[in-house]
């Protein structure tokens, strides 16, 4: 074999399950209303821009960031009221969370268990860690199928349990019967991902107290700050002690640090956006739920998800595209997503104008 021949040598070293698997991908939204990544459509406001500018311009980059993020950390305590019995583990995203926690504790024989459709993430990164993943597809409403799910916990035995509440793509909080169920039957860490609480009713915060074998976690990505790249984990602090030892050394760069730490002294502005982006949830889906040609599911997230009644999904997400509005299409990830799109809220003037292009997409 030629030290040239790079395919062969790719062939050769690289994991088979690695070559046989497609990169993540990610819509280009150029030129397009981008209504597929549930963000926060709005800009930070004038007063927290400056004060970015004179906290970054000083900012020591010649010398590694706080190890342990501590300024950081005792503002998302403050800001979200974390109980003081409670340790934070920060994390490059929720993505790197969810990498320590299957590295930390899934086995070969002993891996993770979720509900399905849930968040894509929970299967790729046990996936890449080569360790079992299973999941059990949610009632036909999108609530946990409870028993379905207890007969997962007997037979796989698994280390990790993951439930996002509410869950992404359906958008719906499970009842908290159901994950009390779960979590007191489970031989395993039960992981709550609260990435969409800042839309929703309730948190489920008041488990970490209840059951020894749970531990929460969110994320500043839905808030406003995705371009951060901001997650946290907390709880009891002897599981953050185990699985701090698996996070990268200086994993949260200094202006990451810096920044939230900004954006967050200005908490108030950020719920302002939050408390409209609520009320056009509420507009939108009153607006979809009276088209006949659509099904749309109640949501306590900051998107919708509908199903086109006769037209094919991916045919109006094309068409929407070429009317300028890019959301996401699910048809075809999973059997209970069939016919689904998932439209994220935006500004006022966005979701008009996406209802506009799903209107005229759905006319043909």
């Amino acid at each position: 074999m030629s030290r040239n021949d790079t395919d062969a040598w790719v062939e050769r070293l690289v994991r088979a399950d690695v070559r046989a698997t497609a990169a993540y991908h990610v819509a280009d939204a150029a030129g397009l209303v981008k209504l597929d990544a549930m963000e926060n459509p709005y800009p930070l406001p004038p007063a927290v821009r400056e004060g970015l500018v004179r906290r970054l311009g000083s900012a020591e980059l010649n010398r590694y960031p706080d190890p342990q993020a501590r300024a950081l950390t005792a503002r998302l305590r403050q800001t979200f009221g974390i109980d003081p019995r409670w340790q934070i583990l920060l994390g490059n995203g929720s993505d790197e969370i969810i990498q320590i926690l299957i590295a930390a504790l899934a086995t070969p024989g002993h891996g993770v268990l979720a509900p399905a459709p849930s968040f894509v993430m929970f299967r790729l990164i046990a996936q890449w860690l080569r360790v079992p993943f299973h999941e059990v597809a949610l009632t036909p409403d999108f609530a946990l199928d409870v028993p379905a799910m207890l007969e997962a916990l007997r037979t796989h035995r698994p280390r990790v349990v993951f439930l996002a509440c509410p869950n992404n793509p359906t958008g719906n909080l499970f009842a908290p019967e159901a994950l009390c169920a779960l979590i007191e039957a489970a031989e395993a860490l039960v992981v709550i991902d609260e990435a969409y609480l800042p839309f929703a009713s309730r948190d489920q915060a008041d488990l970490l107290a209840r059951y020894p074998n749970v531990l929460v976690m969110r994320t500043l990505s839905k808030l406003g700050l995705a371009g951060l790249r901001l997650g946290m984990l907390f709880g009891d602090p002897r599981w953050i002690a185990e699985l701090d030892k698996l996070r990268l050394p200086y994993n949260i760069g200094t202006l990451n640090q810096l920044a939230a730490e900004v954006v967050l002294e200005h908490y108030p502005a950020l719920r302002e956006q939050t408390a409209i982006l609520i009320a056009e949830r509420g507009r939108l889906f009153a607006a979809l739920g009276a088209d006949p040609r659509l099904v749309v599911w109640p949501s306590e997230a900051n998107f919708l998800l509908i199903r086109l009644r006769s037209a094919g999904a991916r045919a109006i997400h094309e068409r929407m595209r070429e009317r300028g509005v890019l959301v996401k299409c699910l048809d075809g990830s999973h059997p209970l997503l069939a016919g689904c799109l998932r439209l994220t809220v935006g500004t006022p003037g966005e979701n008009t104008r996406m209802l506009q292009a799903l209107d005229a997409a759905l006319a043909g």
